[in-house]
């Protein structure tokens, strides 16, 4: 077997894992906000107390997900026994447009939130065309004696 093929194995049993992993935690839905100019969508998601390495923005076919691992915060030694907060993870997946330049977005991530620009391709102009209108219309006569 060829190292490629080993370390193919490997990302998809590392990926088996994290899904399970995954599934075993609350799973919470970030709130979002989606402006949109001429020539970009910006995509703003709410993240609180996620790790700048603990998100995961994967864009497969048309699918854009976004994951996010939260870390329960109790203080080491104590129990809760109160708790207003909601602990899990964060995912959110939209479906994108074919208009989206996917070779070109962008993303930071500042103080929870995360903020993707999704650039739109550059329209390209049609070729300018010139024609002058003729002023008078062409008149064909025919001699239909024959």
């Amino acid at each position: 077997m060829s190292e490629k093929t080993l370390e193919i194995e490997k990302q998809e049993e590392r990926s088996k894992i994290e899904k399970t992993a995954r599934q075993d935690r609350r799973i919470l839905k970030p709130r979002i906000d989606l402006y949109e100019a001429d020539e970009v969508i910006v995509l703003v998601v709410d993240l609180p107390g996620v790790k700048e390495q603990d998100i995961d923005v994967t864009l497969e076919k048309d699918r854009l997900t976004i994951y996010g691992a939260v870390e329960d915060r109790a203080p080491e030694g104590y129990r809760r026994v109160y708790s207003e907060f909601c602990y899990g993870d964060f995912e959110r997946s939209f479906l994108v447009s074919n208009e989206i330049d996917r070779d070109n977005i962008e993303a930071s991530f500042d103080n929870g939130v995360l903020t993707l620009s999704l650039p739109k391709p550059k329209l390209r102009r049609p070729a300018r065309s010139r024609f002058r209108a003729q002023t008078k219309p062409r008149i064909i006569l025919t001699n239909s004696a024959n």
